[in-house]
């Protein structure tokens, strides 16, 4: 995990779905577990989507917080 896949999650939207339009980091928890069950799409987006399923099962999504500000 790097700032750019950090900052990457403040700015990508989910492209399709009932969370279509929302950014990756504001997608909640339920809907990002269920895609950790089912499998995460591939390329950039399922490891987007990985990573910030990873942030918010462990309580690291304040890990954004100081990126949101700016």
């Amino acid at each position: 995990m790097d700032r750019q896949h950090l900052e990457l999650l403040l700015v990508r939207e989910m492209p399709y779905g009932k969370y279509k339009g929302r950014k990756i980091a504001d997608l909640p928890g339920n809907y990002l577990n269920w895609f950790a069950r089912k499998g995460f799409p591939p390329g950039e987006l399922g490891q987007l989507l990985a990573l910030m399923q990873e942030l918010d099962h462990n309580g690291l999504s304040s890990l954004l917080d100081p990126l949101r500000r700016r």
